[in-house]
């Protein structure tokens, strides 16, 4: 049946996404994803025709919810402020107040465990994460553009970057000292930051 097909394919990505984020792509067989989602070996091969497709399909499910959390938090900022430096200063703080709740539903970051495997990125998984990286760059940097102050020595698209590197950074953080707050503090010191540079322009 389609729709008992389609929830067997979630089942085994859900599986296999949690595992591969907390042990990792190469660590992570299919056996185990297997038991984990409660399927079959049958199951599995009618839905991914290798662990290599598994992972292909795990980084699209997951760069697609990437971005449509972006849209999301774009639409929101932009319809619920006008002034360009309040759009900046919501957008970042709407990922702050998040932070604590995502950080008790995953461990890490699936881009983390992906481009950390040799083998993943050199079969071409990494451009389905480069396209998710240049989505967030383009949407905050339009942000940006319209709240730098005219006299700003900074690059709207580098400071974007800067964003996007204070989340994978701080997956690497709470992964390494097993505090799950650094993501939420390291989102409230860049939101200071640029606080600073577009409030108070000069100081």
């Amino acid at each position: 049946m389609p729709r008992n097909g389609a929830a067997t394919r979630e089942r085994i990505l859900n599986a296999a996404e949690r595992l591969v984020i907390d042990n990792g792509y190469a660590a992570t067989s299919l056996d185990r994803v297997i038991s984990e989602s409660r399927s079959s070996k049958g199951a599995f091969f009618h839905h991914f025709a290798s662990k290599d497709e598994l992972a292909r399909a795990l980084v699209d499910r997951y760069a697609a919810a990437d971005i449509a959390q972006l849209d999301a938090a774009l639409a929101e900022v932009t319809a619920e402020a006008v002034d360009p430096v309040e759009r900046v200063i919501r957008f970042v703080r709407s990922f702050e107040n998040s932070a604590d709740e995502l950080m008790s539903q995953q461990s890490s970051c699936l881009y983390v465990s992906v481009l950390t495997e040799r083998e993943l990125v050199t079969r071409g998984t990494s451009a389905q994460i480069e396209r998710a990286i240049e989505a967030w760059r383009d949407g905050f940097a339009r942000l940006l553009r319209a709240a730098l102050p005219a006299t700003a020595e900074v690059d709207p698209d580098d400071l974007a970057d800067h964003l996007f590197v204070t989340f994978e950074g701080s997956f690497i953080l709470c992964r390494a000292t097993g505090d799950p707050g650094h993501l939420r503090r390291q989102l409230v010191t860049i939101r200071r930051l640029l606080q600073a540079l577009l409030e108070h322009p000069g100081e």
